[in-house]
């Protein structure tokens, strides 16, 4: 299949894709294509049905009667059979659809799935029967029958434990949001500064430049502030509520007040489960079921600590969701007056460069490290890289590693092949790396990682000065400088 011009990027998912639609193996086939709302699922699976001839059908909330009304009108619409279908049940409909593929591989969707399977929960357990190993209808097909939805929590628990469905897929698909390197291409953004602001406002999620921004890009890193208020801070455009939509968009998230708060918590500072708890007043064991859902819907990261047993901490996945509740919610009555943002943006800069950017750099640094990094840089192809605190008993203080790439550990200690400090605005100095030395000793002394080879990595948005650069040269491998142009792939 061709992937259509207008298609940006997505080149596995399509490959993925195309492998399973075209499959020519007998037999029906089951997929399940999940991911947060905006990412383009729509758009890719509607193009792989058009250019396979394929049907698709996208679900809305509805009564289960009347979306197997529609169902069957749009399979009537596609087939064109003898005489229009009226299904009495869907056994009958995913029949119907197990018929498209009689004669070669055909691609079959149903968008928003979990719609349906909310009106009619025994939904999973009728194609479960459908695609019974030996039943006739089943072998007789081709279809490549795949299921998509947007509610992460309910499209992850299809698959997983005793779901009917399990063991029934023959693809399971992310469409994630496109990382810091794609999304500053497909911004059209040259400039790594202004790309990584940019990221840290509103992420990789496509739909937000082409439809909510309808094609607004800064038109360089003096426009940024202009953007930004007449944009993600403009009441006239869907941006600005997004944030909320996305929130009220889970079907899992009921008390909507209290997942509000426990963002709001994150976005503040409080990054463990004590610190939300505190900032809540409750107790941790209060919060501990909203915590577990926002992780489920894929809208809080939680985040291992690398030298710290039962020590996590959490992060809010998606750009646009932190920004709000660092920058808008706290002033949302304010910002809906037209005319205000401007006013808003300037006094909130200060806080948007502390709460929204070094944070967001920190995990692009990581990132960067765990997908982008050269291992002959790292010393060792990564197998996770987080970041921690490392306890210095003697000072009876914690230090703050803000990346930490661990290796692969193959029967040993885990090497630790790097620990790094990422600084957004601050120019890099020697202080910087004998910090970093000063820790790795601790980190030997503590005995958890091999650390033989570790190497010291600091990353920053603002440049290095001579002595760094001068000591980076003269230790060779063991001192990496990572600036912007480096995490951009620039250099």
């Amino acid at each position: 299949m061709d992937k259509p011009p207008e298609m940006f990027d997505r080149d596995y998912e399509w490959s993925a894709l195309t492998r399973f639609i075209t499959d020519p193996q007998p037999g029906a086939t089951l997929g399940v294509v999940s991911g947060r709302r905006r990412q383009g699922k729509t758009f890719l699976l509607d193009a792989a049905c058009r250019a396979a001839g394929g049907f698709y059908f996208g679900a809305t909330e509805a009564a289960d009667a009347e979306s197997l009304r529609r169902f069957s009108t749009a399979l009537t619409n596609h087939a064109r059979p003898a005489s229009p279908y009226h299904f009495a049940n869907w056994a009958e409909a995913v029949d119907a659809l197990l018929a498209l593929g009689s004669e070669r591989p055909v691609p079959v969707v149903i968008d928003e799935f979990p719609y349906l399977a909310r009106a009619n929960p025994e939904l999973p357990s009728v194609i479960q029967e459908a695609f019974r190993p030996l039943r006739d209808q089943r072998t007789a097909s081709r279809s490549r029958l795949l299921l998509c939805g947007s509610a992460l929590s309910f499209m992850g628990r299809l698959l997983s434990g005793n779901a009917p469905l399990r063991g029934r897929a023959g693809l399971e698909l992310i469409v994630r949001p496109l990382d810091h390197r794609l999304a500053a291409e497909f911004w059209d953004i040259t400039d790594p500064r202004l790309a990584l602001k940019v990221n840290a406002t509103v992420g990789g999620t496509p739909a937000y430049r082409r439809e909510f921004a309808r094609g607004d890009t800064p038109s360089g890193p003096d426009d940024f502030d202009d953007w930004v208020a007449r944009t993600v801070l403009n009441p006239e455009t869907p941006l600005f509520r997004e944030a909320r939509y996305l929130l009220a968009e889970e079907p899992d998230l009921r008390d909507t007040a209290l997942y509000l708060s426990v963002l709001a918590a994150v976005a503040d500072g409080n990054a463990t489960r004590g610190g939300m708890a505190g900032y809540l007043e409750r107790k941790a064991n209060d919060i501990a079921h909203p915590i577990n859902v926002l992780e489920d819907a894929g809208l809080l990261h939680r985040d291992a600590d690398a030298f710290r047993e039962n020590r996590p901490t959490y992060r809010i996945a998606e750009p646009l969701i932190a920004f709000y509740h660092t920058i808008m919610r706290p002033v949302w009555d304010q910002l809906e007056r037209p005319g205000s943002a401007a006013r808003v943006w300037q006094a909130s800069r200060r806080r948007f460069t502390s709460n929204v950017l070094g944070p967001h750099f920190e995990q692009v640094c990581r990132d960067w490290a765990l997908h982008h990094a050269d291992p002959d840089l790292l010393g060792g192809l990564p197998a996770r890289v987080g970041h921690g605190v490392v306890h210095d008993p003697k000072a009876r203080t914690g230090h703050e590693i803000d990346v930490a790439v661990i290796g692969i550990a193959d029967g040993t200690k885990p090497p630790l092949l790097a620990i790094g400090e990422a600084k957004w605005n601050d120019t890099i100095g020697i202080a910087h790396i004998e910090r970093l030395q000063r820790i790795r000793d601790l980190i030997t002394l503590a005995g958890r990682y091999d650390t033989t080879h570790t190497r010291l990595i600091c990353f920053s948005g603002a440049g290095f000065n001579d002595k760094a650069v001068a000591a980076a040269a003269n230790a060779g491998p063991g001192i990496v400088l990572v600036g912007l142009s480096t995490l951009y792939g620039q250099t």
